[in-house]
Parts: C-alpha cells; sequence; structure tokens
C-alpha cells in the first residue's frame, strides 16, 4: 500500500471517527484509499476496511477459524473494547488492521510462489472431509454434462448455418476459423468431467478447505521482516480448494497470447505443499478448459442481444481466443507432467515387482 496526497483531517470524516471511538483511539489524520482508509492516531497507524454486512458473518468466521487452525498469515483484525471484530455504522461493516507499507522489493515469480506456498499452508490447516449427498453430485453431474453438450450442439448447428451463407459477416467468419479449437476444448472438458464422475461416483465424501475467494498479488502483501499475509477475506468461503486456483489462472491467462510455464509452475509449487488428489484434478482440469467465456459471446451476437458493434464483436472474441488457446497450453502442460508422474510410478512399481 502507497502513500498518496488525498489526506484529510478527522473532522472531515465524521463516519471513520464515530466507527473509531469503539476503539479507544484518537484520530490524528486520514487517507482515503476507495473502500480502505489509512487512519494515522495517537496509537499507530491503521487500516480500516468497510463491506457489506452481508458478507460479515462468513468473513469473520473463516479469519477466526483459520486463527484457531494456527494459520497466521492474515493480516490480524483487531477487537473493539467490547471484544467485537467488526462494528455496524450507517449500513456497512467495518474492521480494523494494522497498516502494512508493502514495500517488498523482489522478483515477480518469487513473490507468486511464496504465494502460492503460503495458500497451499492455508488450505492444509483448514482441510476438512464433509460427507456428499450423492444424489445430489448425480444430479449436478446431469445437469453439467446436458448444458455442456447443450453447447456443443449450438456450436455445431451455428457453424453451419454461418457456411449455409453467401456471405458471412467478419464475426461470423472468425467463428468458423476459430471453432475446431472450441469444439476441441469443450470435447476436453466433458472427457474430464465424465472420468472425474466415473472416478467419484461412489465416494461419500469431499475435501474442503477455507478459500481466500480473490486470491491475487494485491492481496498478499509484506511486512517489514519480508513476511507475506494475505488480505482481504471478504469473499472467504468452505470449498474445493480448487475455488482459489481457478479464477487465478484464468485471469492469468487474460492476455496476449503466451505460454506461460510460469503459470504452470506456480501450480506445481502449490502441489508440493498441498498435493491434490487425482479426481481433485481432473474436476480442474473439466473447468479451466471450458470456453465458458467464448461461448456466450457467440450466443450473444447470435441472438442479437449484442449491443457492440462489428468490429468489437470480432475485437473480443479475438481476445476470447488468446485466452482459449493460452488456457490450452497450461492444461496440456498439466496434462504432459501427468503423464510423465504416472510413467514414472508404472516403471519404480514394475522394478519392485519380483520376476516371474
Amino acid at each position: 500500500m502507497r502513500e498518496n496526497e488525498n489526506q484529510q483531517p478527522a473532522n472531515r470524516d465524521r463516519d471513520t471517527e464515530t466507527v473509531l471511538k469503539e476503539y479507544a483511539m484518537y484520530v490524528q489524520y486520514i487517507e482515503n484509499f476507495g473502500r480502505v482508509k489509512k487512519v494515522y492516531s495517537d496509537r499507530g497507524t491503521f487500516a480500516l476496511k468497510s463491506m457489506l454486512p452481508q458478507n460479515g458473518i462468513d468473513f469473520i468466521k473463516n479469519v477466526q477459524k483459520l486463527y484457531h487452525r494456527g494459520y497466521n498469515r492474515i493480516v490480524p483484525i483487531y477487537q473493539t473494547m467490547d471484544q467485537r471484530y467488526a462494528v455496524l455504522h450507517n449500513g456497512r461493516l467495518y474492521y480494523l488492521m494494522p497498516w502494512l507499507n508493502n514495500e517488498r522489493d523482489g522478483e515477480r515469480d518469487e513473490k507468486h510462489k511464496q504465494m502460492f506456498r503460503e495458500l497451499a499452508r492455508m488450505h492444509t490447516l483448514s482441510v476438512k472431509e464433509i460427507q456428499v449427498d450423492m444424489e445430489e453430485r448425480e444430479a449436478h453431474y446431469e445437469r453439467t454434462l446436458d448444458a455442456w453438450n447443450n453447447e456443443k450442439d449450438f456450436m455445431d448447428e451455428y457453424i453451419v448455418s454461418c457456411e449455409k451463407k453467401w456471405y458471412m459477416s467478419p464475426f461470423e467468419l472468425t467463428v468458423c476459423s476459430f471453432y475446431t479449437d472450441i469444439s476441441q476444448a469443450l470435447k476436453y472438458s466433458i472427457k474430464k468431467f465424465e472420468t472425474w464422475y466415473e472416478k467419484t461416483k461412489d465416494s461419500e465424501k469431499v475435501r474442503t478447505v477455507v478459500t481466500h475467494g480473490k486470491v491475487s498479488l494485491k492481496h498478499f502483501i509484506y511486512d517489514e521482516r519480508g513476511y507475506g499475509y494475505f488480505i482481504n477475506f471478504e469473499n472467504s468461503n468452505t470449498a474445493p480448494p480448487h475455488f482459489d486456483l481457478l479464477p487465478f489462472l484464468v485471469k492469468s491467462a487474460r492476455t496476449y497470447p503466451v505460454q506461460c510455464d510460469d503459470c504452470v509452475d506456480w501450480l506445481y509449487n502449490y502441489f508440493r505443499y498441498f498435493p491434490m488428489k487425482e479426481e481433485e484434478l481432473l474436476l480442474m482440469q473439466s473447468y479451466l478448459a471450458f470456453p465458458g467465456s467464448a461461448l456466450e459471446l457467440v450466443k450473444v451476437y447470435s441472438d442479437g442481444r449484442s449491443h457492440r458493434s462489428e468490429l468489437d464483436n470480432v475485437t473480443q472474441l479475438q481476445r476470447q481466443f488468446w485466452l482459449l488457446k493460452n488456457i490450452e497450453y497450461m492444461v496440456m502442460k498439466i496434462e504432459e507432467i501427468e503423464q510423465q508422474k504416472k510413467a514414472a510410478a508404472e516403471a519404480a512399481k514394475a522394478e519392485q515387482s519380483p520376476p516371474s
């Protein structure tokens, strides 16, 4: 977090001053950083953040759960004089933390590796197996599979309709040129999803962890000793671990065409400290490869619901194609690594088997 010139006397922010009275604190002045306020007081420098009250219960519960499990790489949340972790005021929920300057320099790759190592440690300390309703799992599987097969049918029919035209629009021509890649991604997702279900349909339990909910380098900051801490747990939840991994990987792939070997390295750095089970990885591969945003763009255009110009639609489709290909590279690298691991395990097993 960096200093800025947006300073104001405390008497110009009555809400903040009122909230901070609950902490027995005299405010000297305040800087605004959107929903975060940097508070200079007689007791030091703090960060005061506000959120919607409906998000507060799970947020505080999950942070407390991590504390109790021994995970301390969360920026501490201070209690009020009457031992509350947050203050409700004027329809907002406020909580107070120390202000960390986050001035550590270092290689981008090393920062990512440390963040993923800490994420794996957080998941390890909060992991818990829960009972699964097997009928509910089957229903989820059938709904998802039907939806994805319908997407496949839609693409096949749309391409046929485009190719029947004498003159295709630029968008339609672009969809046709990308069709093979979108179709292959869909088929891969469906295949992995079916394999996941076959492996788990008789299993009565699933692993869950406390997820951060919004993993990014912006939400992983350093203290003066160089230790990394997570902030912003407002979207935290109890869910399978891929709920933290997938959004980060997809966001990392939203760029120009690039072979992100670093992304795969970060993921496997996480696996070193929190290995995924085979069925968990299958499900993550399925969701990661699914070309949902490209399909949605084509459907909106085909239905006449797009408010973009033809040029904007083609530009957006090109970006979705880059995303698809960047993710395809990640997925294929994961596939390659997992195949190598299986081959090595089988070779080791063969060496240990006595000759016949």
